[in-house]
């Protein structure tokens, strides 16, 4: 994340011409997945509009097989909040 930072304060107009300084701000890095799902809960974040799947179907049903699918799925379980989340049969 320094990094990041770093090169935003030497690669930008505004932060080389001295009107603005960068800080790069990533809270989500140091929680858990049923964290972050408890979080955007509270924020309303709509998750059914979100998805992570790395094989959805041609209609965007989620796999429920690959590792991202396994994580989301833990996440809302472990967070205990429903999973809104599409799977297709058998997955």
């Amino acid at each position: 994340m320094g990094a990041f930072e770093a090169l935003a304060n030497v690669a930008t107009a505004a932060a080389v011409e001295g009107r603005a300084r960068y800080r790069v701000h990533a809270p989500l890095l140091t929680m858990g997945k049923a964290d972050i799902i408890r979080r955007g809960t509270k924020l309303g974040v709509p998750y059914q509009l979100t998805w992570s799947c790395y094989d959805p179907d041609p209609v965007g049903r989620a796999c429920g097989r690959c590792d991202s699918c396994r994580l989301r799925a833990a996440g809302f379980r472990d967070a205990a909040v429903p999973d809104p989340t599409r799977y297709r049969e058998g997955g």
